[in-house]
């Protein structure tokens, strides 16, 4: 190894953190905790984790549930769409895929909900591959440490490919995962705390601003506010849907617009057309 990787593994042997989807090398519990973590802390999907894969242990059991049963499991983890994303993946498993996820990128990449990043996560953490992973926490090391600039995303995953040490792909993988997390953070970065610090181009460029991860490939953009947003009032509804059917007329004052019925309508249709609710006599409920 490089002293670069030898240095952040060794780090990663004393500090790394102790996560249930770390204990398993099952390609099924590896997509759902992966689609989990995406925009949700890690302290919600810890407690979510092992109770979903309780009630749906298996892709083919997943696929048999109905979807409203996954939308109802996926509460308090946000993102609704993704249990979507998720119940579609498993049914196109188990029509196309003998009832297991594929292995391959080209055929990861064809699941609905499935982008560039999860499927290389599903390879790297369930089949142990030699490929580098750029998400946000990966692609700050990618772009502080490995280079320092900003990486489209050609380069960037081109060059996380190139820093991974041969047969190391899934300890690799997660030490850059704690680095970004715990280390290399967006704001206030713990530079003094990091174990490749010397190693660091940011770093041995004297931390020349703008931070190369202003605009660089897999960092998450800002989001746009919460409160009073459309998101907010789809929450809302999948919300109550998940407790019993909604009456169209009590759509805006459950989103939380008691004033505006044409904004609570508009936004329940977006909410039947991505496959999350059904209009059935003039009421919505989960599919």
């Amino acid at each position: 190894m490089r002293p670069v990787q030898r240095e952040l593994i060794e780090w990663w042997s004393r500090e790394g953190r102790d996560l249930p989807w770390r204990r398993s090398r099952d390609p099924w519990a590896v997509l759902v905790s992966e689609l989990m973590l995406q925009q949700t802390q890690v302290s919600r999907v810890t407690e979510r984790y092992v109770r979903f894969l309780e009630r749906f242990p298996t892709v083919v059991e997943c696929a048999a549930a109905p979807v409203g049963d996954v939308i109802d499991e996926w509460a308090g983890l946000g993102y609704n769409r993704r249990a979507v994303h998720l119940h579609r993946t498993a049914v196109r498993c188990v029509e196309h895929h003998d009832g297991a996820l594929p292995d391959t990128l080209t055929e990861l990449l064809d699941l609905p909900g499935v982008g560039p990043y999860t499927a290389r996560a599903v390879l790297v953490f369930a089949h142990e591959r030699d490929i580098g992973l750029v998400d946000t926490n990966a692609g700050r090391f990618v772009a502080r440490a490995l280079a320092g600039r900003p990486l489209p995303a050609k380069e960037a995953q081109a060059v996380a490919d190139a820093a991974v040490p041969g047969g190391w792909g899934w300890t690799w993988g997660q030490a850059v995962f704690d680095l970004g997390a715990s280390v290399c953070r967006k704001r206030a970065p713990r530079c003094g705390d990091c174990p490749i610090r010397l190693h660091c181009a940011w770093a041995t460029a004297g931390f020349r601003t703008p931070d190369p991860i202003d605009g660089s490939a897999g960092i998450s953009a800002r989001q746009s506010r919460f409160d009073g947003s459309d998101r907010q009032g789809r929450g809302r509804l999948v919300d109550a849907m998940r407790a019993g059917p909604v009456e169209h007329d009590a759509l805006a004052a459950v989103m939380g617009w008691p004033d505006d019925q044409a904004r609570a309508a508009r936004v329940a249709a977006g909410l039947v057309a991505d496959g999350l609710a059904v209009v059935e006599r003039d009421r919505y409920r989960l599919p």
